[in-house]
């Protein structure tokens, strides 16, 4: 193809051609438009230096072929990690690595990949994989004690390719796996100084006064508190502290098939390294609800000091572009019990209010938290455009350490993800397309830990220390002290009241679904405070309030009542979204609760627009892994703003029969139980 210099085509370079199936495999294919060196008429390849653009030259474009898979099993799939395929999708390899847990163990990949000799598969592409999956994924080898699989790698490295480097990286990675082996055993075996949260205590009379502030004198530690030490201390300690827990992240744990496994029975240590950084998140959260409620006898403008002082520390985490503390200080600013303090938030400085505010903005739900996300970018952008401008030879300018990322927001899209698409097509293939879609997540995240490992901040024991010691409130106890510092009017209706207990279990399942422009604050997922629990870390909403401390943060300063639509092809956030091979078939995600006793979390389903209540009643209970075959025990309510109820009637259609305008949050009770709730007419 060839145009003129000032006529050059304004061509998309990926045009998408359609799909193909070879040997049971789906691919999409797509034609890349490519440019290639710009000749003039008399001129030849041989010329080393490119002519300038004239009226006389022409553009050459050459068009290639690209090939996706999209769907095929596992045995394809492994055959097309060490197919060399000219025309296969570059992404395909780290995508299968990235992703391969959530549908297959390792074992058995390796079981395909690695056969007896003499191998039917070219040992160079196989040595080629396994090279990129020591280095990029090591943690997929641990299997203590043995680490069979990582030996089943060392020997076919050591006859296919005893000298490279891919043999020398396994030998390397099972010295490192003995290591921390060893650093493990001699960590139990020594006496922990901090063994956790300690217990939080327990009052004769929670209700009364006197009950309240003996819990506020318990809460009063010896020896110095988090506070005493200066703003850039404590605002460095956490960055370190969340860089580290970070950079050990396993992405795969990200996974909204693995990450969505934690509660169940068993499954306590599934996914330790995301729930390492909820408990730090968890445990920054409840320091500053302890900081601010824990001092018996403060007066509002002494508790004003300490919510200013706060606020500072959150900028200069947003200054060394730590995300995570950031968001984990300003939650529990915004939890309930805090926020409803208005005398202490009307001693609080107009600059500290400001500041506040601005910072209440980065993580507003609006847009699926767009705020948030496009700084987050344009952190990321920066150094991208520092590393670009280095001129070639000369050593790189130093870049600016972090970010360190708020990891609620990747775990929300990988859920979502997760629930939105399925894991197998018709004819028992894998939806690698979906798997491809998650890489891409979960190549962000591992781009930003690259970049995390550039802080240089030491450890000071004395704040860790205290940080540590910091005495944890139950979300009872937060909001009982809160009253007690402040009485709600008698003859305000609006006040808060004490709410049912929300664990931080809930809050990233309370980012699920939610319907962009539903009304802000009081979701079911704001909690009054941070509890000792495991939580995904996703942080409490705006509490629910209609009158403001003076001189206090708006209503909505910043987590609203969120909707959730992934940065990918896929909207989610949508009330509508397409399903796969079937057209015109209208579905959304919705939530759904059980109400019981038992922290009472949502799981997230897919709702389509031909779903009757009882089908969606045993879906959720599946979901909830209730062993109760009978859905007709159970009613369906959808949860209102203003503490209002939907009754769903038996045999209804869902889809149609719920408030469009209301978020997709549902309760299921039994049916005894539902002649005690105040509900609406489906009408």
């Amino acid at each position: 193809m060839q145009r003129t210099a000032g006529k050059e085509l304004a061509l998309a370079p990926l045009q998408d051609w359609g799909e193909e199936t070879e040997n049971g495999a789906v691919y999409s294919v797509s034609l890349r438009r490519q440019r290639s060196q710009r000749l003039s008429p008399g001129e030849g390849p041989r010329d080393s230096q490119a002519p300038s653009p004239s009226a006389d030259a022409f553009l050459h474009y050459r068009t290639s072929k690209v090939r996706a898979l999209r769907a095929a099993r596992l045995e394809r799939l492994v055959w097309e990690l060490v197919s060399g395929d000219s025309q296969q999708d570059p992404s395909f390899v780290p995508a299968f690595l990235a992703t391969h847990r959530a549908f297959v163990p390792t074992d058995r990949v390796l079981g395909l990949l690695l056969p007896p000799p003499p191998p039917p598969l070219p040992p160079w592409a196989v040595v080629s994989v396994l090279g990129s999956w020591l280095r990029d994924h090591p943690q997929d080898f641990w299997d203590p004690p043995a680490h069979s699989n990582l030996g089943s790698v060392r020997t076919f490295l050591g006859w296919a390719a005893p000298l490279g480097t891919e043999a020398l990286e396994a030998e390397k990675l099972l010295g490192d796996f003995l290591e921390e082996a060893e650093r493990e055993q001699e960590e139990e075996e020594q006496p922990q100084a901090w063994a956790g949260l300690p217990e939080t205590a327990q009052t004769p009379s929670p209700d009364s006064r006197e009950g309240c502030l003996e819990e506020q004198e318990k809460l009063v530690q010896e020896g110095p508190e988090l506070l005493d030490f200066s703003v850039d201390e404590v605002a460095e300690q956490l960055t370190l502290m969340d860089a580290e827990l970070f950079l050990r992240v396993r992405p795969w744990e990200c996974l909204g098939s693995v990450w969505s496994q934690r509660d169940r029975p068993g499954a306590a240590g599934i996914a330790p390294t995301v729930r390492a950084t909820v408990t730090q998140f968890n445990t920054v959260t409840g320091c500053v609800l302890g900081s601010v409620l824990g001092a018996p006898g403060l007066a509002a403008p002494q508790r004003a000091q300490r919510l200013e002082k706060w606020i500072r520390i959150a900028q200069r985490c947003r200054e060394l572009r730590n995300f995570s503390s950031l968001r984990a200080i300003l939650s529990a600013l915004q939890s309930n019990p805090i926020y409803r303090l208005k005398s202490s938030w009307g001693a609080v400085s107009r600059e500290p209010l400001s500041t506040f505010r601005k910072l209440s903005q980065i993580f507003s739900d609006e847009n699926n938290h767009l705020s948030s996300r496009e700084i987050l970018s344009q952190e990321e952008a920066t150094d991208g455009l520092q590393e670009a401008d280095t001129p070639p030879g000369s050593l790189p300018s130093k870049l600016p350490p972090g970010p360190v990322p708020y990891l609620g927001t990747f775990l929300t899209d990988l859920v979502m993800l997760d629930t939105a698409l399925p894991d197998m097509l018709e004819g028992d293939l894998i939806n690698f397309e979906k798997r491809r879609k998650e890489w891409e997540i979960l190549a962000r995240i591992q781009q930003l830990q690259r970049r995390c490992r550039g802080y240089c901040l030491s450890p000071r024991p004395p704040i860790l220390a205290t940080l540590r010691a910091q005495r944890q409130l139950s979300e009872e106890q937060s909001y009982r002290i809160s009253r007690v510092i402040e009485p709600p009017a008698a003859s305000c209706p609006s006040s808060p009241r004490v709410r049912r207990r929300i664990s931080l279990t809930k809050r990233l399942s309370a980012k699920l679904s939610r319907e962009r422009g539903s009304s802000p604050g009081g979701s079911p997922g704001d909690p009054s405070s941070p509890t000792s629990s495991v939580s995904p870390g996703s942080p409490p909403s705006s509490p629910r309030t209609r009158d403001p401390p003076p001189r206090s943060p708006p209503a909505s300063p910043g987590p609203q009542s969120p909707s959730t639509k992934l940065p990918l092809a896929l909207t989610l956030s949508c009330p509508r979204i397409p399903v796969v091979g079937q057209q015109g078939l209208e579905v959304r995600v919705i939530r759904v609760s059980i109400d019981n006793d038992h922290g009472n979390l949502y799981r997230s389903i897919l709702l389509t627009s031909q779903d009757k209540a009882p089908s969606v009643v045993q879906r959720a209970l599946q979901k909830h892994n209730v062993a109760q075959p009978w859905a007709c025990d159970y009613q369906l309510f959808q949860v209102l703003p203003g503490d209002r109820e939907l009754l769903i009637p038996d045999n209804a259609n869902v889809f149609y029969a719920m408030s469009p305008a209301a978020p997709g949050d549902f309760m299921l009770r039994r049916k005894e139980q539902a002649c005690h709730t105040t509900s609406v007419s489906p009408t």
